[in-house]
């Protein structure tokens, strides 16, 4: 089998269940925007990560792309997939971690420029990335996505904001404070 179909050379794709939507639709923008998120991740774990955030990042890689896979499918058609779909304890496990690594931080002074260490810096990436997923995942217009899915994606921008702060102090490299210039 080729891996080129020549089905999306009209400027469609299609979705799992049926049907074909175009390539510039708010669905298949909001499933791209929650790939390139899983990308980030992947390029942040190449980056020498401390073992135990780079044993956090493995599975929500993975529960990335149940969720792509979720929003690739016609509406409708989700309980098709055979997958297990983000639910409730996805949710529950991520906001553990982010108690842990908060735990584990200084506690905040001032805001936090995205830096400090190629490790954090590529999780802040990752966390910007995945805030534009969750505002895409807002914008989808054919059918409103499940809650679930918005609030992982909410708490997942927060995992990687605290684990890049994390990052830093386990590579003993300071967190780059915002201090604002005076008028």
């Amino acid at each position: 089998m080729k891996l080129y179909t020549k089905t999306g050379d009209d400027g469609t794709t299609g979705l799992f269940g049926g049907g074909r939507v175009p390539k510039a639709s708010t669905r298949v923008d909001a499933y791209g925007t929650v790939d390139e998120t899983n990308a980030f991740l992947g390029v942040a774990r190449t980056t020498g990560l401390p073992p135990a955030i780079d044993a956090i990042l493995a599975p929500i890689q993975e529960e990335l792309f149940t969720l792509g896979a979720e929003l690739a499918c016609v509406p409708g058609k989700e309980g098709r997939l055979s997958m297990t779909p983000i639910g409730a304890a996805d949710i529950a496990r991520l906001e553990h971690a982010i108690d842990e690594a908060d735990a584990a931080c200084p506690p905040l002074k001032s805001f936090v420029l995205p830096g400090g260490s190629p490790q954090a810096a590529a999780l802040h990436v990752a966390r910007t990335v995945c805030r534009r997923a969750e505002r895409a995942l807002l914008a989808i217009d054919d059918a409103a996505p499940r809650s679930m899915l918005v609030i992982y994606l909410n708490r997942l921008s927060d995992l990687l904001f605290v684990l890049s702060r994390l990052a830093n102090l386990e590579t003993g490299v300071a967190d780059v404070p915002w201090v604002p210039h005076p008028r």
